[in-house]
C-alpha cells in the first residue's frame, strides 16, 4: 500500500508514509471485507458510511502538516482509522462522530489497535466541532461539506489548518484553510469524493 499507492503517487512526507505504515488498517475494516484492507478504494463500514481510501487519508495528512507536538480534531470518527493515523503524528487526538454504534465500534477498533489511549471518542454533531477543546493545531474532516464549516475553523488556532472536502454531494474538492487574522485562506485543492457531512453546519442543515 505504501509503495504503490501512496509514494507512486507522490506522497512523500516520511512521517505521514511511516504512520501509515504503523496502523494495521485490517482492524479498522468489517471482517468480512479484511482481505480487502489495503485495497486503493474507499470500503464500508456499516450505516451508510466508509473507511477513506488509504490515498486521501494520507494526502488528508500531508496537509495538515503536523510535527507531532499539536492537538487534532478528527471530524467523522467511522472505524477510527484515521484518528489512528492522527495519533501516530499529533500529541493529542480528539475524534467526533454522530453515529452511535459507530462511535461504539471505534473505540472497539481503536482499543484492539492499541490507540484507545491516544484517542478520545465523542458522540455529536461534527459540524459544531468540540468548542470545549479548542483551540486545535488542526481539524480533518472525512466528510464532504457544502461549504466551510465556520464552527469548525472558529475551533482553529492562529495559523492552523482545517482540511476538508468542499462541494456538491458527489463530487468535491479537499480544501486546505488556514485560520489567519484576514479571515480564512484557502492554500490548495484536490478534488475528491466522500461522504456527505451531516449536521447542522452540513447538509442538513442547509
Amino acid at each position: 500500500m505504501v509503495a504503490r499507492q501512496l509514494r507512486a503517487r507522490g506522497i512523500t512526507d516520511e512521517r505521514v508514509l511511516e504512520a501509515m505504515e504503523r496502523v494495521p488498517r485490517e482492524l479498522f475494516v468489517p471482517e468480512s471485507l479484511r482481505r480487502h484492507a489495503y485495497d486503493d478504494a474507499a470500503l464500508p463500514i456499516g450505516a451508510e458510511q466508509t473507511i477513506s481510501q488509504p490515498y486521501m487519508v494520507a494526502r488528508i495528512c500531508v496537509e495538515l502538516g503536523l510535527r507531532g507536538d499539536e492537538k487534532v480534531l478528527d471530524v467523522g470518527t467511522g472505524s477510527g482509522y484515521q484518528a489512528a493515523v492522527l495519533a501516530e503524528l499529533a500529541r493529542e487526538v480528539h475524534s467526533i462522530e454522530r453515529i452511535p454504534e459507530l462511535v461504539e465500534q471505534a473505540r472497539a477498533n481503536l482499543e484492539v489497535a492499541g490507540y484507545a489511549d491516544r484517542v478520545t471518542v465523542h458522540l455529536g454533531d461534527g459540524t459544531r466541532g468540540l468548542p470545549e477543546h479548542a483551540p486545535f493545531a488542526a481539524i480533518a474532516v472525512a466528510a464532504a461539506a457544502p461549504e466551510m464549516p465556520a464552527s469548525l475553523y472558529e475551533q482553529l488556532e492562529e495559523r492552523g489548518r482545517l482540511v476538508v472536502p468542499v462541494g456538491e454531494r458527489w463530487e468535491q474538492l479537499l480544501q486546505v484553510i488556514v485560520r489567519t487574522p484576514e479571515g480564512p485562506a484557502v492554500l490548495r485543492t484536490v478534488p475528491c469524493r466522500f461522504v456527505p457531512l451531516v449536521g447542522e453546519e452540513g447538509f442538513d442543515g442547509r
